[in-house]
């Protein structure tokens, strides 16, 4: 492994640590959630919360992380760069936190929350102080320091775990439900200001004296990517949204609560595919700079697809080692009543992996100044993901999400790598990628439809295909490579 690759890996193990610790931290309060809401329609609730912080990051952060790559990579004053970055999202997250104060209620109305308004302010100060955040922890990136960016992170984590342990194993009373929904919107909201209050200094240094010239040109490169990124949390989260919205019916008196516990059952089951958007997150945080960092090297291109080879064979791993112990994982869900909806899980990890080769390649149009691919792209696919969902959760409600997560992301894929080799050849090895793929879905059936009656042998049968991949995909790489020689 040369050298660039390894300072990729080794940045991506540090983000990666606060990520996937975190998030397994986070896995501790499914069992809490879904053990301390036995009403399913309960944790929908809380579920589809999320799903709109989901969408607002995305908004409120305007593309700015991007952007502060890309311009303090083209000029020596970066002070400047993060200066006129961050006085954009300044003006972008008070102008929405001043909409949201003023109508909060009716906003309530339409997302079907008429009676708990104080969910919007609690959510949108959420929003506002992880937007805010942004800009400063891009930056410890850009400066490769990687151990203070997953300190701050996995502090935030830590005070949020342990409030919502607090609040809801101690405060909470399962007889009013709503109560430990603004537990856990509490916790949030101050484990999310916790990163500005750290991260102070930078905050202080910012200058009111704005270069309207560089915003203008950030805001033309940012424009498409906020719309790329809009699109993109679309096919993430949307259909949590949508479920409720079709599936509740005015005319019957049980239809909100039926549609909350049909969102809450396929959000507590997701959670199980999330260990592939763990790794690509992680992977997201030290590849953009990185990119942006060897946009200039020779051998950028040997760089990008060797990453692409690893990238894609770990992806493959992480689905099978979650499909061979999903008998164990859903004790992670400690209602039998989600339980139901478990089928989904594999679906999903397949669409994330295809998520992950999306933002692989989606590099070609960052590199290359041409964000309005990215637009297009995340467009198109949000447009399929309205569809599907719009005409089949009707009559197959979450599963029909389900498919539509994986077309959409499948959709991406294909389209972002046929625009890539027009305007930014890579040459990715398909032939390989597919070999990869299809040797994963091959171990998958083999090993998943045989079972012993004694589970110790049958857990060590379904592993042992982890490792038999494992050498399948190191086989593949070893012959590739004497191929070439």
């Amino acid at each position: 492994m040369n050298s660039p690759l390894r300072k990729l890996v080794g940045q991506t193990a540090i983000y990666g640590l606060s990520s996937i610790v975190g998030r397994l931290l986070n896995y501790l309060l499914v069992p809490l959630y879904t053990y301390k809401f036995a009403n399913a329609a309960d944790y929908g609730v809380v579920s589809e919360l999320y799903a709109w912080v989901a969408f607002l990051v995305v908004l409120l952060s305007f593309g700015m992380e991007t952007t502060y790559f890309r311009f303090s990579k083209e000029t020596e004053n970066e002070k400047e760069v993060f200066n006129c970055c961050f006085l954009t999202l300044l003006v972008v997250n008070l102008s929405f936190l001043l909409f949201i104060f003023i109508l909060h209620q009716p906003i309530a109305n339409a997302m079907l929350f008429n009676d708990h308004p104080e969910y919007i302010i609690l959510l949108s100060l959420i929003v506002v102080l992880d937007g805010l955040s942004v800009l400063p922890l891009a930056r410890l990136r850009a400066k490769e320091k990687a151990m203070k960016f997953a300190a701050i992170n996995f502090t935030a984590i830590i005070v949020n775990i342990s409030l919502n342990l607090f609040f809801l194993l101690v405060l909470f009373d399962p007889a009013d439900p709503e109560q430990g929904i603004l537990y856990i919107l509490l916790a949030n909201l101050i484990a999310s200001a916790l990163k500005p209050i750290i991260l102070i200094n930078d905050f202080l240094k910012i200058r009111f004296n704005p270069n309207w010239s560089l915003i203008r040109r950030m805001l033309l490169f940012a424009s498409p990517l906020v719309l790329a990124g809009f699109a993109g949390i679309i096919n993430e989260t949307l259909d949590r949204i949508l479920l409720k919205q079709i599936l509740y019916d005015p005319s019957s008196p049980d239809s909100l609560e039926i549609a909350e516990a049909q969102v809450g059952i396929y959000s507590a089951c997701y959670k199980l595919a999330m260990l592939v958007t763990i790794i690509i997150q992680a992977f997201r945080y030290a590849a953009e700079p990185f990119f942006f960092t060897h946009q200039d090297n020779k051998k950028k291109n040997q760089i990008y697809v060797r990453i692409m080879n690893y990238f894609f064979g770990f992806l493959c791993l992480i689905f099978l080692g979650v499909t061979m112990n999903i008998d164990v994982l859903k004790y992670f869900i400690q209602n039998e009543t989600y339980w139901e909806g478990l089928g989904v899980v594999p679906i999903l990890l397949i669409a994330n992996i295809f998520l992950g080769v999306y933002y692989n390649q989606s590099i070609w149009y960052k590199l290359s100044d041409k964000t309005k691919f990215g637009a297009i792209i995340a467009f198109s696919g949000a447009i399929l993901t309205i569809l599907i969902n719009l005409l089949f959760i009707p009559k197959y409600g979450y599963w029909a999400s389900a498919w539509a997560t994986l077309i959409a992301y499948g959709f991406q894929m294909i389209f972002s790598y046929i625009l890539g080799q027009r305007y930014y050849p890579i040459p990715y090895n398909i032939g390989k990628l597919s070999i990869y793929f299809g040797g994963c879905f091959i171990f998958y059936f083999t090993f998943s439809k045989i079972n012993f009656e004694v589970q110790f042998l049958n857990y060590l049968f379904k592993n042992s295909s982890l490792i038999l991949f494992a050498f399948f995909f190191l086989g593949v790489e070893k012959f590739w490579k004497e191929k070439q020689s």
